[in-house]
């Protein structure tokens, strides 16, 4: 048996499949139940209304959408922050000017590995020149 604690209330408890005690899962069922309930009812709140009135952090609500179990698409004000800025999105984890950002910085970041990879072969084939010496026969 694997005793750990929780890293979201801190009381030891028994490991099993999940990372967190029983106690605090049915507390976020709790909480998703709330935010269904309330979802129902007010189509046109956004996230952070939505934490007011049901008492989930944002941050909670935020990872039932990226869970996929509360999907936003018929609620037309609702929108989650991007993972780098912050900026609102209503999919994925980036806006669209963030994943444009990241592809560059990986081109750029895979010229610069390729030029130290040439830089580096090219070093190599001066190195391993073999002189060849004439030897005379006495």
């Amino acid at each position: 048996m694997n005793l750990d604690y929780c890293p979201r209330c801190g009381k030891l408890y028994a490991k099993g499949y999940r990372d967190i005690c029983p106690n605090c899962i049915k507390e976020i069922e709790e909480e998703y139940q709330r935010c269904v309930e309330y979802l129902k009812e007010h189509r046109h709140i956004n996230i952070q209304q939505l934490s007011e009135a049901t008492g989930v952090s944002v941050r909670q609500i935020t990872r039932f959408i990226r869970e996929g179990r509360i999907s936003i698409s018929a609620f037309p004000n609702m929108y989650y922050g991007c993972e780098s800025c912050g900026a609102p999105i209503r999919e994925g984890n980036m806006c669209p000017k963030c994943v444009r950002k990241l592809a560059n910085e990986i081109k750029a970041q895979q010229a610069v590995d390729e030029r130290l990879k040439a830089d580096t072969q090219s070093d190599r084939l001066g190195t391993y020149q073999i002189n060849k010496t004439e030897r005379k026969d006495r």
